[in-house]
């Protein structure tokens, strides 16, 4: 599984936001690209610890059964649920928000796996850094391909 935290993962990723324009269209889901650079900037905040989401009775109950989805090799379901306190409904500006994602993704690759939040993710639990990397990488490449790239 890739790892947002190796420099060719990262630079992959970062490729593909440049590759984004303001017109791009989603496969699915109902966020326009916006919307979704800014959803993709409010969970790197969660990763990084700036943001500390309660975790849902739901994430309580079967969040560590269900973990391996979040950094397995095998794709996110599309129009999965997400996490209430990162569901961006508002109106967002392209330019603004792809670089303010890849700024966050550029702090967190060079901060290291070793800056990782202890805080469980809201649905989750608690991650390990190798978890968080891959699934900062999985949950990038999942709405990279929502808008075709």
């Amino acid at each position: 599984m890739n790892n947002i935290f190796e420099l060719l993962h990262k630079d992959e990723i970062l490729k593909r936001i440049d590759n984004l324009s303001v017109n791009s269209q989603p496969k699915w889901g109902k966020m326009d690209v916006s919307q979704m650079l800014a959803h993709c900037s409010s969970f790197q905040d969660i990763a990084m610890g700036y943001s500390l989401p309660p975790r849902g009775w739901l994430g309580l109950l079967v969040g560590r059964f269900a973990k391996p989805i979040f950094y397995n090799d095998k794709p996110l379901p599309y129009n999965m649920s997400t996490i209430p306190d990162i569901v961006i409904a508002d109106k967002k500006e392209f330019e603004i928000e792809r670089e303010k994602l890849k700024q966050k993704i550029n702090k967190f690759h060079k901060s290291g796996p070793e800056t990782c939040t202890s805080h469980p993710h809201p649905f989750f639990g608690k991650l390990t850094s190798e978890q968080w990397g891959k699934g900062i990488y999985k949950h990038l490449d999942h709405h990279l391909k929502q808008f075709g790239v």
